[in-house]
């Protein structure tokens, strides 16, 4: 009896998430372009930000020591 449930709910799981995926907006060709361009470029900015920090507290670090 438990078996048969689980079957039972793990099947309904599976076909909700299919109808809930096809609920979904996916972007266009454009926008993925667009998104992935801003995620790359949020990317370098934070990496030259922190590659920055890094240098300038090596810096003050090897001034202190």
């Amino acid at each position: 009896m438990g078996v048969k449930k689980s079957f039972k709910s793990m099947f309904s799981f599976f076909s909700e998430s299919w109808a809930e995926l096809k609920k979904v907006r996916w972007p266009n060709r454009k926008e993925l372009t667009n998104y992935t361009l801003v995620v790359l470029g949020t990317i370098v900015v934070m990496a030259v930000f922190f590659w920055v920090i890094d240098i300038g507290l090596s810096y003050a670090i090897e001034a202190i020591i």
